[in-house]
């Protein structure tokens, strides 16, 4: 059966199995990694060192489980586009990262070596998942509803994560109600619910999602000398022809400079936050704003992407993006540093639910792993040009608020290069065969 004959009763529980995934791993990513982790690192694991040796092993932890990410992506993505491999390769990670979830809880005080191993496989579980969930994309969807589907993903993963934050938070602050002993128990158990949370959730996926046959054929064995020497080889042959994908290519650039904005105004916000003078409790409520706007936002942007055009909503939340950047170098209250998240919480999801289900558009479909996971490869390393940037124009202009402004030239040029790059591909649906195929 073709995507164009699927009907909506065929499509549904691949389609929910497949968000669920989104509800189940972005508890690790409200939870662990923007709420608990950081703040716990410093406070509890290592409260006996310094401020700056404990801000720089947490730098080290996430940079390189970040870097060990980005280069293997595109690796992963290749290996899993043979039969049956994206799937079970979402399941080891998936494990990894439940399980070093759930150990984080058994790290005692000062044991802070520990702690940044534990959550660096947990990380690398939780980025490595992605690149096989998001491949996914294309098995589940047939091409008129990608928009609309990966707008579903990012509003299940907004308020799955959000509503596991709400009842962490509670734990925190009334720790006796939950038969806790005090706030660190709590947030001990965070973490067990989290893996829990992940691990659930995650079920439906498994059950309910199934890949396309490869043209590759079916792997025999997960990990074999013989499938890593053979996914180098096709790698290397995608670099070769990459000016036969052009249009992907380009897109790719444009991706990494408008995303690496996104990336880098969400590093910032909560330092920002924190300089106006707020207090954690309004932090969090911050977060909790951005998640729970987030789902509606970005169902409505799926919905403007299916109906008239991904690249519509894209350039949209740009724009958004680069007025919210603008507006925050007058920020002086916490009421508008509210109205900033707000603001965040409309588009966030958004450009990330468009840019993947346009990416999805481009590339030809029997090479998603491999294509998402250079997709991936892009999104990893937008976190550099970003904070050199502002940390160059601030030693440069003396001006934090300048500084701060400097981050619209990531909107700008991104959105120029997108521009031009929609050029040089037509999309299938807008007149045209899908990006690529002369390549095949």
């Amino acid at each position: 059966m073709s995507a164009s004959t699927l009907t909506a009763a065929s499509l549904r529980k691949p389609i929910i199995g497949w968000a669920f995934y989104d509800w189940a791993n972005s508890a690790f990513a409200t939870t662990v990694m923007v709420a608990f982790f950081p703040v716990f690192f410093k406070q509890y694991w290592s409260a006996d060192v310094s401020v700056q040796e404990s801000t720089f092993w947490l730098g080290i932890t996430n940079g390189a489980a970040s870097f060990l990410l980005a280069i293997m992506a595109p690796l992963l993505g290749t290996i899993g586009d043979h039969g049956g491999a994206r799937l079970r390769f979402l399941l080891v990670f998936t494990i990894l990262g439940v399980l070093a979830t759930g150990a984080l809880s058994l790290v005692g005080h000062g044991a802070w070596p520990w702690a940044a191993l534990l959550f660096a496989l947990a990380s690398i579980g939780f980025w490595g998942g992605i690149i096989f969930y998001d491949s996914l994309l294309i098995d589940v969807a047939p091409r008129e509803r990608m928009d609309a589907v990966s707008g579903l993903g990012y509003a299940c993963g907004y308020l799955g994560g959000g509503a596991l934050l709400v009842i962490n938070v509670w734990m925190t602050l009334d720790p006796a109600t939950f038969g806790l002993q005090d706030a660190t128990a709590a947030v001990k158990a965070s973490f067990v619910s989290v893996a829990l949370w992940w691990a659930l959730f995650s079920i439906p996926t498994f059950l309910w999602v199934k890949e396309r046959a490869s043209i590759r054929g079916a792997v025999p064995q997960l990990f074999s000398v013989s499938l890593a020497r053979e996914s180098f080889s096709e790698l290397a042959r995608t670099f070769r022809e990459i000016r036969r994908y052009r249009g992907v290519w380009l897109f790719l650039l444009s991706y990494w400079l408008y995303i690496d904005g996104v990336n880098t105004i969400q590093k910032m916000a909560v330092d920002y936050g924190m300089s106006l003078g707020l207090t954690t409790s309004r932090l969090i409520q911050a977060i909790l704003l951005v998640q729970f706007i987030g789902f509606p936002a970005s169902l409505l942007f799926g919905w403007l992407g299916q109906r008239i055009s991904p690249l519509v909503g894209i350039f949209i939340c740009i724009g958004v993006y680069t007025l919210v950047t603008i507006y925050a170098t007058q920020l002086t209250t916490d009421i508008e540093f509210f109205i900033m998240a707000i603001a965040i919480g409309c588009v966030q999801g958004g450009i990330q639910a468009l840019s993947r289900s346009y990416y999805g558009r481009l590339i030809p479909p029997e090479r998603s792993g491999e294509f998402y996971g250079f997709y991936n490869m892009m999104g990893k390393f937008a976190a550099v040009l970003g904070p050199l940037l502002v940390g160059t124009t601030a030693l440069l202009t003396n001006s934090s608020r300048l500084a701060i402004l400097s981050i619209v030239i990531l909107f700008v040029a991104g959105a120029a290069l997108l521009r031009y790059s929609t050029r040089q591909v037509t999309v299938e649906g807008e007149g045209g065969e899908r990006a690529g195929t002369s390549a095949h």
